[in-house]
């Protein structure tokens, strides 16, 4: 991974996630990870990938569910790798399992030519 893409993927918390995510104006893709979980780590680069292809039109982070429970859990995300895409405070797409590359850039494409909701525009 280059210095680039690992900067175009944010670092999620239970503490930034209301800023990065909800409040983005953008749609948000998040990966819900952890360090032990194989299919995580492979999901990863593909991950950072699309951060870098989609910098500018969206944003692209990670979100440790063993660091930051509050989130996970509030999202109810029973296994991982979850991915899952956000406009505003909604989840407008979401896949568990890791899948390949074309199938991230499907969802974000899908969420950037669909209008943010109205919450949002709040």
């Amino acid at each position: 991974m280059s210095d680039k893409e690992l900067k175009t993927v944010l670092e999620l918390t239970d503490e930034n996630f209301m800023v990065e995510v909800v409040e983005a104006g953008v749609p948000v893709l998040v990966d819900f990870w952890a360090p032990w979980c194989g299919p995580c780590r492979a999901v990863g680069p593909t991950i950072a990938e699309v951060a870098g292809e989609f910098a500018g039109k969206a944003k692209v982070g990670k979100l440790n569910v063993d660091d930051n429970q509050g989130v996970a859990g509030a999202l109810k995300i029973m296994s991982i790798p979850t991915v899952a895409v956000f406009k505003g405070n909604e989840v407008v797409d979401m896949r568990v399992g890791a899948y390949p590359k074309s199938e991230y850039v499907a969802m974000l494409n899908k969420a950037l030519a669909a209008p943010m909701p109205a919450a949002a525009n709040a």
